[in-house]
């Protein structure tokens, strides 16, 4: 048992560090109007033209976020054959880690929108601009997806307080909340303002794993 102390506390501390990056990102996107809307692909490139800098910073926050979720995910697994019951503990570690992959991949289409952003007026770059955003939102809703899926099943699997586990069980409503919205809008997509609600439903998700994180750090 001793041998996994060290594995719990690396486990949060990555956590920790996912939910800093993640605010930290967050926290640049909102106001700088860098909420990127498939909608509007010529304001997209536009924006993250002469928001470059301040894009790419917010980019590296939301790609150590990811890492950090997926390493935290697959040092979770690792560690399963400690818990009480490892066939719950061990697919909420893998679809962890699953949902930070598929926001790494939300990740590169971002960043692919960078190097765009540099030549709007190339032939079709509003064109591929738009199949790149349209990419990047689904694949995004893919990892709130796993993200929902895998806080249900640590809520029910890891080993926790009731009161934590209940609102590991409330994060994932919210949170499927998130994940559901763009679908409520047809072919339309989201606008800027349903965006940064799912961004608010999330919320609870990253706070729930930031509290685990903090537990695990603490070794308790």
């Amino acid at each position: 048992m001793t041998s996994s102390i060290p594995r719990t506390r690396l486990t949060g501390v990555l956590l920790l560090t996912s939910l800093a990056a993640m605010v930290a990102g967050a926290a640049i996107v909102v106001p700088s109007g860098l909420t990127l809307n498939s909608a509007d692909p010529d304001a997209v490139l536009a924006a993250v033209g002469e928001q470059s800098g301040l894009h790419l910073t917010e980019l590296a926050f939301d790609v150590l976020g990811w890492l950090a979720l997926t390493a935290a995910g697959l040092v979770m697994s690792a560690r399963s054959a400690q818990a009480p019951a490892p066939h719950l503990v061990t697919p909420a570690g893998g679809l962890l880690a699953a949902a930070g992959l598929a926001g790494l991949l939300h990740d590169a289409g971002n960043l692919a929108l960078t190097q765009m952003a540099a030549d709007p007026a190339a032939p079709a770059a509003a064109t591929v601009a738009w199949a790149v955003l349209l990419t990047a939102k689904w694949t995004v809703n893919l990892a709130g997806l796993l993200w929902v899926a895998a806080t249900a099943t640590a809520a029910v699997g890891v080993p926790m307080p009731n009161g934590l586990r209940v609102a590991g069980a409330v994060a994932a409503i919210s949170g499927l909340a998130a994940v559901v919205l763009p679908w409520t809008t047809g072919t339309d997509g989201p606008t800027v303002a349903l965006e940064q609600l799912g961004y608010a439903l999330h919320l609870p998700v990253m706070i729930w794993y930031g509290v685990l994180g903090w537990r695990y750090l603490r070794n308790r």
